[in-house]
Parts: structure tokens; C-alpha cells; sequence
């Protein structure tokens, strides 16, 4: 069986057009780089009936083309997906294989966008999002990994290999190459974005390893949020030594270089210790503690639906809790089989652990920071005046009215936490060795880069997508909050 090329048959006419519209817009771009420091700006003339027209220079000539050339290089792409989705497997060659395969993405991406944009004028500020192009291309990029993860994982719609398993003959081979006993042009014929070194498939080995991230890291974004709101809105509301011993804690923390905090938590002697263990007992009561303050805040003042609510939230949190922190081998192993729902792996519990640790003390200064200025608005004084409680003021009045800085660190931190657990991946810290996540990966292709760089690359290049998608994601709703 003949290997696959990256386009296949759909290059003989899609290929010119790529190089083309790729070529013209690297023009057009560096056209109008250059006409910017040598010319002005189209001129302004004022028409006799009083309207004005702007006379196009050649700077906004050269603007007009690079963005018609940019759309044309997007099209030649969607050719790509699309002819690989409706052509027969191979015809379209590595690249239309792939788009085939994540089909179910597509579809799901499609959906989101469509749904979301139809009724964007109610759905606050997710919805003002769909009116930044920065911001709907950083959400497609994120939603695109997000639906990868889970279609590939749990679905298992995507992977076209077992990610750990090894196929004679396939080590280091290059993208395309067909499996030694293929037989027929079908899914799963091929490698296709070539083998490891240890023989497994490295295509399969991307999508899986999106799972892992999508896993951990806004879980343990949304743990480490939880920390730092519950400590920083007590410490910038009431200030006093309360502030002074938590900003002391949280800058102790900080003063550690984040990689050697990390490697300190994640090595074997301090895990067989059992810290992590107790951080984890210590930290994740955070949860069911902030959800008790909310809600009691805000029933009060009617103690039956009161009390039903917490019972019906903090049952089964506390369950969970309970069930995180007791993990059988460690020291914290108290739960009863019958009721312990689950045993987390103790490489993933280590650096889920590391990671909210270390970015709590971050959203803590900022919530305090956020805290200070707002309790001196009008409002907060309104709901002092009323005689609500403390906690009711700092749930209900401060914390909506920050959402919009908040929501944006979060998208930020997120990405901030891929790159540590890409980190920590390539390290070999934390997750275990056979682990297909991407910073492992990373590090089994960089031993042999400079000879086959093909295993390397695909999970860099997905680290990469992914950080840059949430970033432009943050700059999008940073810039709709501003217009609140």
C-alpha cells in the first residue's frame, strides 16, 4: 500500500491556489508595512451637498488586498476540510484524513457557533463575545481542543490507534505511512502523523492528550478561583490583620520560582510523604465551604428553603470531597469502599493539587485588589445601609460587579496552567511516563528533533493553538467588559 501525501489528489488544484493566496497575502502585508512609514493616510474631501468622502490612498489599497488575499487563503483551508470529509479515504490525502476524522467536531463547532450567535443578545457578556473577531476566533481555537478531548476521549470518535499501543514496524516513520499488515484504504491503515519512537501513533496520541489538558486545567482553574475568592474578598473588605497574615501567606507563596515550587510538590519523596495528600484535603474543602457561603447568604433570611438548598448542594460535594482526599496507598485512606466513588491516579491528583497551590495565592491578590476598590462604591454602602451581613455584601454586591476582570484572568490562567502542565510534562514530573499528554510527548520527540521532528511537532503546534485561542479569547472578553 502507498503512503499518503499531505494533500493527496485534492493538491494537484488546491495546492497553486494555497501558494498563491499565500504569497499574495506576505505581499500585501509587507506592501503595507512598508507604505506606512513612506505615506499618509487617505485624505478626508468635503462634498457640496456636505457629506464627506474618504479618498483611498495606496496604504488602504494594500489593506484591501491583504485582506481579500487572507480570505482566500481561509477558503483554499475549508476546501481542504471539506474535500477530505466528502472524498473517499485518501483522496485528500493526510490533511483531508484528519479533517475527516474530526468530523464530529466540526459538526459540534458548527452548532455552537450557530446557536450562539442566533441568540447572543441573551446571553450577557458570552454573548457580546460573538461581536469581536478576535474574540470568536480565540472561542473557536479553545472549542475546537475542548470538543477534540471530547470526542476523542471519553467518545472515542477520533483516535484512529490506541494511544499507547505499538505497531511492529512503525517506529519514528514518517506522517502517512501505512501500517505493515494494511490491507485496504481505510481509517486506520495509516499513521497518520507518523509513529514515535516507541511505535505508537502519534496523530492519536495529540487528540488524547487534549483530554488530559481540558481534564486538569479549568478544573483546577476553577479550584484555585474558588480559593482565592473565598480568602480575597474577606481580606480586602474588612482589611486589619486578617489582610496583613493572608497577603503575608499568599506573597510567601509567590516568592518561590513557580517551576521550583512545582518540581518540589510533583518528586517522589515528598509525594511518598503524604503532602499532597493533605494539601488536597486542605484546599478542596474550599469547594463545598464556598458554595455553603453563598448559598446561606443569600436564603437567610428564609431558613427552610435554606436549609433544603444547602442539604441538596453540600451532600453530595462533601461526598466528592471526601472521596477526592481518600485515595487508597497514602495516608489519608478512610473511606469505606462501598462509599468511595472514586480513586483519582496519584500523578494526576499530585499536579492537580500543584497546580491550584500555586495560581490561588495570584487570583487571591487580585480578588483583594478588586475587593478595596469596590467597597467604597455607593452601592456596597446602599446594602451596608439596608443592614445586609458582610458576606452577603461581598457575594452579592462586590463579586458580580468584578465578574468582567475576573473572567478574564480566568481564560488568561487557564492557559497559563496548560503551559505548566505542559511543563511539567516535559520534565517527566507529575503524570506518568507513558502518558500521552502533550508536554511528554514533547519531550520523547526532542530527543531525536534534529532527525525525525514529526513526533515533536503536532503536540507543539496543539499546545500552542490551544494557549494562543485562550489569550485571544481573554483580549475578546476584556474588550466587551470594557464596554459595560
Amino acid at each position: 500500500m502507498e503512503p499518503l501525501t499531505w494533500t493527496g489528489e485534492l493538491g494537484n488544484f488546491l495546492d497553486p491556489a494555497l501558494a498563491f493566496f499565500a504569497a499574495a497575502f506576505l505581499a500585501t502585508a509587507l506592501l503595507q508595512i512598508v507604505l506606512g512609514f513612506v505615506t499618509a493616510e487617505g485624505e478626508t474631501v468635503a462634498n457640496p451637498d456636505g457629506t464627506l468622502t474618504v479618498r483611498r490612498g495606496p496604504r488602504e489599497w494594500a489593506g484591501e488586498a491583504m485582506k481579500w488575499s487572507f480570505l482566500g487563503l481561509i477558503l483554499v483551508v475549508l476546501a481542504y476540510i471539506v474535500g477530505g470529509i466528502v472524498t473517499p479515504y485518501g483522496t485528500g490525502g493526510i490533511i483531508g484524513a484528519m479533517a475527516a476524522r474530526f468530523l464530529p467536531v466540526w459538526i459540534a463547532l458548527v452548532a455552537t457557533f450557530a446557536l450562539s450567535i442566533t441568540f447572543k443578545r441573551r446571553l450577557g457578556l458570552y454573548g457580546k463575545l460573538f461581536d469581536s473577531p478576535i474574540g470568536m476566533v480565540g472561542f473557536g481555537l479553545v472549542m475546537f481542543w475542548v470538543f477534540a478531548g471530547i470526542f476523542g476521549g471519553p467518545l472515542d470518535m477520533i483516535l484512529t490507534h490506541d494511544p499507547l499501543g505499538i505497531a511492529s514496524g512503525m517506529k519514528n516513520e514518517v506522517p502517512g505511512m501505512p501500517l505493515p499488515d494494511a490491507t485496504e484504504m481505510a481509517p486506520g491503515a495509516h499513521y497518520l502523523l507518523g509513529g514515535d519512537n516507541l511505535s505508537r501513533d502519534v496523530f492519536s496520541r495529540m487528540v488524547e492528550g487534549s483530554w488530559i489538558v481540558i481534564q486538569i486545567a479549568p478544573l483546577a482553574t476553577v479550584f484555585a478561583f474558588m480559593v482565592g475568592i473565598t480568602l480575597g474578598l474577606p481580606a480586602g473588605y474588612f482589611g486589619g490583620k486578617l489582610d496583613t497574615l493572608l497577603t503575608f501567606v499568599a506573597n510567601l507563596i509567590l516568592a518561590f520560582p513557580v517551576i521550583l515550587l512545582f518540581y518540589l510538590l510533583v518528586t517522589p519523596e515528598i509525594v511518598q510523604t503524604g503532602i499532597p495528600s493533605y494539601m488536597a484535603a486542605v484546599l478542596f474543602i474550599f469547594v463545598p465551604m464556598f458554595c455553603a457561603v453563598l448559598i446561606n447568604s443569600r436564603y437567610r433570611t428564609r431558613p427552610q428553603a435554606n436549609l433544603i438548598i444547602l442539604a441538596c448542594v453540600l451532600v453530595p460535594l462533601i461526598w466528592l470531597y471526601l472521596s477526592v482526599i481518600s485515595q487508597r496507598g497514602t495516608p489519608l485512606n478512610f473511606m469505606p469502599g462501598g462509599l468511595d466513588l472514586f480513586d483519582v491516579p496519584g500523578g494526576i491528583l499530585t499536579v492537580f493539587v500543584s497546580v491550584v497551590f500555586v495560581n490561588s495565592p495570584t487570583v487571591f491578590r487580585i480578588v483583594r485588589g478588586l475587593a478595596l476598590d469596590i467597597q467604597t462604591r455607593d452601592y456596597v454602602a446602599a446594602a451596608q445601609t439596608r443592614g445586609e451581613r458582610s458576606w452577603y455584601i461581598m457575594l452579592w454586591e462586590i463579586l458580580p460587579n468584578v465578574r468582567g476582570p475576573l473572567i478574564v484572568d480566568f481564560c488568561l490562567r487557564i492557559g497559563y496552567t496548560t503551559i505548566l502542565l505542559g511543563t511539567l510534562g516535559f520534565f517527566g514530573l507529575g503524570l506518568p511516563p507513558e502518558s500521552p499528554d502533550w508536554g511528554s510527548t514533547i519531550n520523547e520527540g526532542r530527543k531525536l528533533l534534529s532527525i525525525y521532528p514529526h513526533p515533536a511537532l503536532p503536540p507543539a503546534i496543539a499546545l500552542l493553538t490551544l494557549v494562543l485561542g485562550l489569550n485571544l479569547l481573554a483580549d475578546g472578553l476584556r474588550e466587551e467588559s470594557l464596554k459595560d
